[in-house]
């Protein structure tokens, strides 16, 4: 159950990872045009539902593996 747990944590760091980047994207649209930003954000919306896909497999992960501990 270990392997479940570390492996979770991981996954989880990589969403973790994804919504930092997706934070910076947006800080860096605010400098952009209005066109330009409303197509950054509109990949940054995708890319942000994505990454918190990610980190709750990861948290799901880790709650099996704490739960058949």
């Amino acid at each position: 159950m270990q392997v479940l747990i570390w492996g979770g944590a991981g996954v989880v760091m990589l969403g973790l990872a994804g919504l930092i980047h997706c934070a910076r994207q947006a800080l860096q649209a605010k400098s952009l045009p209005d066109a330009e930003a409303r197509a950054l954000m509109q990949r940054v919306v995708v890319w942000n539902l994505g990454s918190m896909g990610v980190a709750v497999l990861g948290l799901m992960t880790v709650v099996v593996g704490l739960l058949l501990r």
